[in-house]
């Protein structure tokens, strides 16, 4: 199941959430595992999220400097 489109910041918050249920280890095993397996994609996300922010900052930079 796929990961709905989502701003930055909530993907981050949930990111978050969901270790911090990993760093509380008290969940059974196959929460934690569902658990890890959501913040690797939460990771990637946001990582291609901030990627696609960054070139827009870089892209807008270079236009004010002209």
């Amino acid at each position: 199941m796929s990961e709905p489109e989502r701003g930055f910041d909530e993907t981050l918050s949930e990111l978050e959430k969901t270790i911090a249920v990993l760093a509380d280890g008290s969940a059974p095993l196959d929460e934690l595992v569902a658990a890890h397996q959501r913040a690797s994609r939460l990771l990637a996300g946001a990582q291609t999220r901030l990627a696609q922010l960054r070139a827009r900052a870089e892209e807008t930079a270079k236009l004010l400097a002209e």
